[in-house]
């Protein structure tokens, strides 16, 4: 029997690699399949049944999902959809890597880190709310005060390794600052996969996400899992060390111009005990870090 597994290289392997996915995690009762009392050997569905399900030939499908198809019609991604009972977000995902696999898209622009300078005196202005840039594989790029000391023990790292993926997972104190640390971690690699879905080879995301493979157990069982939505609260609740819990707004929009960068921005209500921790919050020293291109070597010449 054919291995389950997808063996598509490229983008249409991209493809192949969200079908597969998405149809081990579709049990046959999610879809009205009944399903006899023999031992089924292939998590979800298998492909004669997802084939079925969306009136495409299995062997079309097989092609599909191992990458050796990359023209889908927008009716089959449509039928695909509806069997694997995708949602908005997830069949859209599928629409654009259907797109990227056969060529259509043009070549995203690579994106830039640096950060305009009418954006680092807006995060000045909108002090005391923390406030800060990221980019799209979630790297810490500029900062207000209270931006960055919200994410406790960031100041830690050197300005070129402060990223919000790689925080959560690696940085000992996110478990313990995020009361639902596991529901944060789910936003966080939906976020990721969906992007690198789309620009597989960008050797942001690639280097980050190889990162958080090889040294993050709990990373690589939700990158298995493909999910491509991730759901952000508004209101999100922090057990800071310095300024204890604090509740706070957030809100996440796309910048003009700037292809891939966000600004984030939290707020709380003035007079609360949320808006005294966050003023607090904003006095909280910044930390002298070393550049990040120095190396231990230099650094150990340096002490001596």
């Amino acid at each position: 029997m054919a291995s389950e597994q997808s063996t598509g290289r490229g983008d249409g392997g991209e493809l192949g690699r969200f079908l597969h996915a998405r149809r081990t995690r579709t049990s046959p009762d999610q879809v009205g399949l009944t399903v006899g009392a023999g031992l089924r050997r292939t998590p979800g569905l298998r492909r004669e049944e997802l084939a079925t399900l969306s009136g495409i030939s299995i062997d079309y499908y097989v092609r599909l999902e191992r990458g050796r198809e990359s023209r889908p019609s927008p009716a089959v991604l449509d039928a695909l959809a509806r069997a694997l009972h995708l949602d908005d977000a997830e069949h859209q995902h599928l629409r654009e890597l259907a797109t990227r696999a056969a060529q259509y898209a043009p070549a995203p622009s690579p994106p830039s880190r640096t950060v305009r300078p009418h954006l680092k005196l807006v995060l000045e202005t909108l002090r005391p709310s923390p406030a800060y840039v990221i980019g799209r594989s979630m790297d810490l790029l500029a900062w207000n005060p209270g931006g960055l000391a919200l994410f406790a023990g960031l100041a830690d790292w050197p300005a070129g390794q402060r990223n919000i993926a790689r925080y959560l997972f690696l940085h000992p104190t996110a478990p313990t600052l995020f009361p639902d640390w596991d529901y944060q971690v789910r936003g966080c690699v939906a976020r990721l996969r969906a992007q690198s879905g789309i620009d597989p080879d960008a050797p942001d995301l690639t280097h980050l996400v190889g990162e958080l493979l090889l040294k993050s157990p709990d990373f690589a069982k939700l990158w298995e899992r493909y999910d491509v939505v991730g759901r952000k609260k508004v209101r999100k609740t922090f057990h800071h060390p310095e300024v204890g819990v604090l509740t706070l707004s957030g809100q996440s929009m796309h910048l003009e111009d700037t292809p891939g960068q966000r600004l984030g921005v939290y707020t709380a209500e003035p007079g609360t005990p949320d808006h005294d921790a966050m003023l607090l919050l904003d006095l909280v020293p910044a930390r002298p870090v070393a550049d990040p291109d120095t190396t231990d070597e230099q650094r150990r010449r340096t002490r001596s």
